[in-house]
C-alpha cells in the first residue's frame, strides 16, 4: 500500500512538474492602478509615441482617439476598415469608424501588429480592449501586484519612438 501511494505521488510530481515546464512564461506588463479602480499600461502608438492605454477587458476594441488617427493618417500607419454601431458605457449607441493600426507595444517587451482600433472624438483616453488583447494571445490580468501576463506578444526589435528621435537629432 505504501509503495503504491509513493508511485502515485512521484508520477504526480512528474506530470505536475513537466506541465509547468511546458508552459510559457509569457510577457510582463506592469500594471498603474489609478482612481476609480482603473488599471493602465504603459505602451506605444507607433506614429503617434508613448500612451497610457487604459485595460478594458468589456471594451470590443481597441480605441484611439482623433488626434491620434490624423497622425497616423499623415504616416499612412492605419487604414480604415468599416464603419460600425458602438454601444457606450452609458448606454449610447454611437457609429464609429474602426482603422488598423501598423504596431501597437505593450511595456517594454510586447509588440502586436495589424490591431483593429475604434476611433473617438477629440483626444479621449486611448483603450486597451479585447482586439488588441486577442493578439496577445491568453493573458492573464494580476492585481498582486497589478500586471497583465501576455503569452503571443511578439518580440520588440526596434527602440521606442523617444530613442528614435534621439539618433535622429543627434
Amino acid at each position: 500500500m505504501i509503495s503504491v501511494k509513493r508511485l502515485l505521488y512521484g508520477l504526480l510530481l512528474l506530470v505536475v512538474g513537466g506541465a509547468s515546464a511546458a508552459m510559457p512564461a509569457g510577457h510582463v506588463v506592469p500594471m498603474t492602478e489609478k482612481s476609480a479602480r482603473t488599471f493602465y499600461v504603459q505602451g506605444e502608438i507607433a506614429g503617434v509615441g508613448a500612451v497610457d492605454f487604459l485595460v478594458d477587458t468589456g471594451s470590443s476594441y481597441n480605441t484611439i482617439n482623433e488626434h491620434s488617427l490624423a497622425m497616423l493618417q499623415e504616416q499612412g500607419r492605419a487604414s480604415f476598415v468599416r464603419d460600425l454601431i458602438g454601444i457606450l458605457a452609458n448606454g449610447q449607441r454611437k457609429r464609429v469608424a474602426v482603422y488598423r493600426l501598423d504596431v501597437i507595444r505593450l511595456g517594454d517587451n510586447c509588440e502586436l501588429h495589424d490591431v483593429e482600433a475604434a476611433v473617438f472624438p477629440g483626444r479621449t483616453r486611448h483603450i486597451l480592449g479585447l482586439s488588441g488583447l486577442r493578439k496577445a494571445g491568453n493573458f492573464t490580468f494580476s492585481f498582486e501586484p497589478p500586471q497583465l501576463t501576455l503569452s503571443s506578444c511578439l518580440p520588440v526589435l526596434k527602440p521606442p519612438s523617444g530613442e528614435q528621435l534621439a539618433t535622429v537629432q543627434d
